[in-house]
């Protein structure tokens, strides 16, 4: 998964917490001009522009303070959104039922991308049903991961074939 360097998520996952916000996923794009540091954020009354805007003024001076990123980069706090970004196990987890379209890093049965139900966790892999297939997804082949909201399933979006 997609996740940020380890010293990054140790020093900002504290501090989204301690505001009192879920740090859903943190994403890092490094480039020497133009890198992106992108953090989601929730919580259980939902996200708004000033909740971004608190996380992102508090994490601006700790990222100021420590330092850990060379060069320039962009620092975008958002909500995760209706089709929000997986980055752990645990949030398999806690959307059981739910449809999940997942990129590869390899393919597996033939295939880079599959949509499915995300049926079971059984430890470091994830079952998912698509249609009338059930595939066997270890974690660590998954370069992506993000929730299918309803209302696309609905109109035949998001096919991972």
């Amino acid at each position: 998964m997609k996740q940020a360097p380890e010293h990054l998520v140790d020093l900002i996952e504290p501090i989204v917490e301690g505001l009192g916000y879920e740090c859903v996923g943190i994403e890092y794009n490094p480039h020497p001009t133009h890198g992106m540091l992108r953090i989601y954020i929730d919580s259980e009354n939902g996200i708004l522009l000033d909740d971004c805007t608190k996380v992102s003024h508090q994490l601006s001076g700790a990222l100021d303070v420590e330092d850990p990123i060379q060069g320039e980069y962009q620092l975008e706090v958002s909500s995760p959104g209706a089709d929000r970004p997986f980055f752990k196990l645990s949030q398999f987890q806690r959307f059981l039922g739910s449809t999940v379209l997942v990129s590869l890093f390899k393919p597996i049965d033939k295939r880079r991308k599959i949509t499915g139900q995300i049926k079971a966790v059984e430890g470091e892999t994830v079952l998912l049903q698509d249609g009338e297939q059930l595939l066997s997804v270890p974690f660590q082949a998954m370069s992506k991961a993000r929730l299918v909201p309803d209302y696309l399933l609905n109109k035949g979006g998001r096919s991972g074939k």
